[in-house]
């Protein structure tokens, strides 16, 4: 039934698409590129290891065949952009890809199954399996390509069925299920002997998440061995296997030397005897404040994260909650302690390494010592290792830092550098040369020719991952925004991805802080006043220009618990004043002085805390009335909206008539009608992926939904600032648009991937929206045109918007340089059409006669077409001939441009016509 569901919301999404008004409407991409987007996947061409390609999690497949200096995207036609693995036949070109991300992160999204492509990527077909969401690897024998055994890890947040290994003798016209382990455990990961293709080894893994907690380990994870090509499977991880066999065995990692030698890297979440644990967490919080407070934030959050609080807490949570002697540090250590008790009383024992020689049936633990500071609690997001295929003793692991061993697991060196990001997902060894390892990381690929000692960054294509948005109002305006994994950044809304800054020496956009980047508010009265931050509420006020960075984050009163913050903390300037900054716990702050001091002005907006390793019941978003200051909603994480009408002083609970216990994943006050509120929710963290978004015009005292026609969950609505009838919806696939206020709702994405959009803004003077992708980086799109679409203007058959005035110049058709080209003017010129058909152009001069004419194939909605302000030599003649007062010259291009004058612009569609006049002047003197 779920696969027919899918299937039927695919073929919605193409309908919409084909219906869409807005085919020549074009996102154009921004960047950034220098910081990437986590690489999940390599496909390496052995015989010609500068050919490969890169599978990001969200960002899709991309191509190079010239050693990372460029790639090209061959993944954007095909129905997802999110990817767990990729294979590659490198004889026929043919590559698979299992969808969906298995790093089990909280935006690891699903995909559709598995994807192959005959054409190198021109055109991509569904194998099926749509149903597992994430698959980690496709293994497909070279002999024979229609044998294909596929690992599936199955859904993110629920249990299901379609998972374990599926192995298809038809090309993937059909499946058969070989492993199945248990609806909770799926298998993250696949070896096959080269030598021997009928011996396999899967690892099963079993998890559990949840939007407030995260189990990574079971005693259903373990290591499966096939002796039949995949056919049929025998658990080999036995309690007598050596290997460890329990509840505490988390994510395994699989790499084959040959049939009999096998590595397993494991997340082992079993603990540490009390003897070799000693809490480092605890040894810190046993100081004087004073001394916490100048221990480094590095350290500090190494401590929080191998005691389990990378998902809950930073450093600077910490400190805040010790400065000023607000807490004791006794006071923090109890509070932290009765959080996770299991972990204060000892450590898990993480990282290690396991080696069997016999294929499969006995297991040894290479590593001599504990591999600390590796995994720490999150061996969720790693558990990867390579070997070199001709030396069993050169082993590489990956986790926060990249390790290499040259002794077969004893013993580990970091091999990562300075430019190398952290968080290590796939490490490709090449084996004519095992000093040439290529690495993927939370921040792109790097490739080193010296096994690590040096590193060369590939990061040139924007797949950055974005959370949040935003832009200021100067002139040439800048936008900002956070990331994944790698902090906060600005730049120029006009950028243009080049390479001119290596010689130059400075990269168009800056960094403002690191961390998982958040959202970010510009005080528009100078832009050089920014409020940022990362994870879990750590903001900052930063002044730019004078380099200063204040922590501004509110701290419970003393003696209450510290405040709850949602992993993206909502923080809104106030449109009436811009000293006035909200920031949202489970309790809504308000600072009357940008972050100095701070008021509480509500009560615990959320359904409570709710125990567990992910901060949760918390507010998500917030947002406040133009009309009216005071005038806020709050939504959380947890599914609550309320609304206050008096500045924080009541207020009212309005969703009850909505959905339930779904992210609020925003709240809007319209800009039009005070009375009127959009919000959406999300159920991503259910395995729920329909479109919840609703409309009020009565303050939430009743909603109606505005959903119909949309498919996946939504992350943002933007109310267009010009015309209250358009709204925009970023979805987990793509963005969209509604002219009718969300009646029916048209794609948007024209130049943009089925890529996930997490939020979206206006910049309201450039008439621009700038978009937010989490795989992509950022787009921008001219939405002029689109805000003139009235209900009077889409009544019409034809409508041509307004021409704009150009100024004369000697340069038209000059070139700089001989090697250049030549400038030419160019205009874009808009027309509505309500159906398909040819629409006839003419441009007249001021006695009536004919200087340009052509025809366009228009289709039903918006259409354009460029005209370059030249004439044919015909009319030139003709015009010399019947004006002897003019003399038009042919341009050094040998191009003839129109000259100083008015002129009329005229579109016709059978007895329809539509003029606009427009003007080429002389310079200003």
């Amino acid at each position: 039934m779920k696969q027919i569901t899918v299937l039927f919301l695919l073929i919605v999404q193409s309908a919409i698409a084909q219906n869409s008004l807005f085919n020549q409407v074009e996102a154009k991409n921004i960047g950034p590129t220098i910081m990437s987007g986590r690489v999940v996947d390599l496909a390496v061409n052995p015989k010609n290891p500068t050919e490969f390609y890169v599978a990001y999690a969200t960002g899709g497949l991309w191509y190079t065949n010239n050693n990372g200096t460029s790639f090209s995207p061959v993944m954007d036609s095909a129905e997802t952009v999110n990817c767990g693995s990729v294979t590659v036949d490198w004889n026929s070109g043919t590559i698979w890809v299992g969808t969906g991300e298995v790093n089990a992160s909280r935006s690891s999204y699903a995909g559709v199954g598995v994807l192959k492509s005959s054409d190198k990527g021109k055109t991509w077909e569904n194998l099926g399996l749509k149903d597992s969401h994430h698959i980690s690897r496709i293994w497909v024998n070279p002999s024979n390509l229609n044998e294909i055994v596929v690992a599936a890890v199955g859904h993110l947040y629920t249990t299901n069925k379609e998972r374990g290994i599926y192995k298809s003798n038809d090309g993937g016209k059909s499946w058969k299920q070989t492993l199945f382990v248990a609806e909770d455990a799926g298998i993250i990961d696949l070896a096959v002997s080269k030598n021997n293709p009928q011996i396999m080894f899967a690892a099963s893994w079993q998890k559990d998440r949840k939007a407030w907690h995260f189990d990574g380990d079971g005693e259903k994870s373990g290591i499966y061995k096939s002796e039949d090509g995949g056919t049929s499977w025998k658990l080999v991880t036995t309690k007598e296997s050596g290997f460890p066999a329990n509840e505490g065995v988390g994510r395994i990692g699989l790499a084959m030397f040959n049939e009999n030698v096998i590595y397993a890297v494991l997340d082992n979440q079993n603990m540490r005897p009390k003897a070799a644990s000693k809490n480092k967490l605890t040894v810190m919080l046993s100081s004087p404040g004073a001394d916490i407070m100048e221990i480094s934030s590095k350290e500090l959050n190494n401590a929080l994260k191998a005691s389990g609080f990378r998902d809950k807490y930073r450093a600077e949570n910490i400190k805040n909650w010790i400065a000023d002697n607000h807490m004791e540090p006794k006071e923090v250590l109890n509070f932290l302690s009765d959080s996770n008790k299991a972990l204060f009383e000892t450590e898990v024992i993480g990282c290690e390494v396991y080696k069997s020689e016999d294929g499969g049936k006995s297991w040894k633990k290479t590593n001599q010592n504990y591999i600390d500071d590796m995994f720490y609690t999150y061996g969720y997001y790693f558990a990867n290792i390579s070997v070199d295929e001709n030396n069993q003793d050169r082993v590489y692991i990956g986790g926060v830092p990249l390790l290499f061993s040259e002794d077969g697991g004893k013993t580990f060196t970091v091999i990562s550098k300075e430019n190398v990001h952290a968080d290590h997902h796939v490490t490709w060894v090449n084996p004519e040369n095992p000093n040439h390892i290529i690495n993927g990381n939370d921040g792109g690929v790097n490739i080193s020719y010296d096994n690590g000692a040096h590193w060369i960054k590939c990061n040139n294509e924007a797949v950055s991952q974005f959370y949040a948005v935003n832009v200021d109002y100067q002139e040439n305006y800048n936008v900002y925004g956070g990331m994944q994994d790698n902090g906060v950044w600005f730049g120029p809304n006009n950028y243009s991805h080049n390479v001119a800054w290596h010689q130059e020496g400075k990269y168009p956009y800056q960094e403002l802080m690191g961390g998982d980047g958040m959202q970010t508010q510009i005080d528009s009265r100078n832009p050089n006043v920014v409020f940022t931050g990362y994870q879990f509420g750590n903001y900052y006020r930063i002044n730019r220009k004078e380099g200063k960075f204040d922590y501004i984050t509110p701290k419970a009163p003393k003696g209450e618990k510290p405040y709850r913050f949602n992993w993206q903390t909502p923080i809104l300037l106030s449109s009436h004043n811009q000293d006035i900054l909200y920031m949202g716990s489970e309790f809504l702050h308000r600072s009357m002085n940008q972050g100095e001091t701070w008021d509480r002005i509500s009560g615990d907006l959320t359904n409570g805390a709710k125990e567990g390793n992910v901060a949760f019941g918390t507010i998500s978003t917030i947002s406040e009335s133009k009309f009216q200051f005071g005038l806020l909603y709050a939504g959380s994480d947890d599914g609550k909206i309320h609304v206050s009408k008096d500045g924080g002083a009541s207020w009212q609970l309005i969703s009850n008539n909505l959905p339930q216990n779904l992210w609020v994943s925003r709240v809007v006050a319209s800009s039009h009608k005070k009375e009127r509120v959009y919000a959406a929710l999300n159920g991503y963290r259910n395995d729920i992926f329909e479109s919840y978004a609703f409309v009020s015009e009565d303050f939430g005292t009743t909603w109606t939904s505005i959903s119909n026609g949309l498919t996946e969950a939504v992350n943002v609505i933007v109310e267009d600032s010009a015309n209250e009838n358009i709204l925009y919806v970023g979805t987990d696939n793509g963005l969209f648009i509604s002219l009718d206020k969300g009646e029916s709702w048209q794609d948007f994405s024209n130049g943009m991937p089925k890529v996930a959009v997490h939020d979206a803004v206006i910049q309201a003077k450039a008439k621009e929206l700038i978009v937010g992708t989490h795989g992509r980086s950022l787009y921008k799109m001219d939405i002029s045109k689109v805000q003139e679409l009235t209900k009077a203007v889409l009544a019409k058959n034809l409508h041509l918007f307004k021409v704009n005035d150009r100024t004369k110049s000697d340069r038209w058709g000059t070139q700089n340089y001989a090697w250049g080209k030549p400038s030419e003017p160019l205009q874009t010129i808009w027309f509505y059409s309500n159906d398909d058909g040819i629409v006839n152009i003419s441009i007249t001069n001021e006695a009536g006669m004919i200087v340009h004419a052509q025809k366009v194939d228009a289709k039903k909605g918006l259409n354009s077409f460029e005209f370059d302000y030249s004439m044919t030599k015909d009319i030139v003649a003709n015009w010399n001939k019947k004006d002897k007062k003019i003399k038009l010259k042919a341009a050094d291009n040998q191009k003839f441009y129109l000259p100083v004058g008015k002129y009329d612009i005229m579109i016709s569609k059978e007895k329809i016509l539509e003029k606009k006049s427009f003007e080429i002047v002389n310079p200003k003197k």
